[in-house]
């Protein structure tokens, strides 16, 4: 399901519009984004968590030319699943 396809499905099952549903779902993504970027960790209890994992840099290879890079330290978001979604997904 891609975001599209949740705005079509919100606007069906809830009877509103197209764009009060894009509306909302601009803002959970738009506000989960922010948390993350603010350095908290965003919990959806039943669905599962989001944080910011941080990754050091390190010397790498360029596999084409087998050229030396540096690759810069960076924040990447890391999702766990909570228990209720594994359940539901192994049942």
């Amino acid at each position: 399901m891609n975001k599209s396809e949740l705005i079509k499905t919100l606007s069906d099952e809830n009877n509103i519009s197209i764009e009060e549903a894009t509306t909302v779902v601009n803002i959970f993504v738009d506000s989960m984004k922010s948390a993350l970027a603010n350095g908290d960790r965003v919990e959806i209890r039943g669905f599962g968590s989001f944080k910011l994992k941080d990754y050091g840099g390190y010397t790498g290879r360029n596999p084409k030319t087998g050229e030396i890079v540096k690759v810069n330290p960076k924040q990447l978001p890391f999702f766990r699943a909570g228990k209720e979604l594994k359940e539901f997904l192994n049942e």
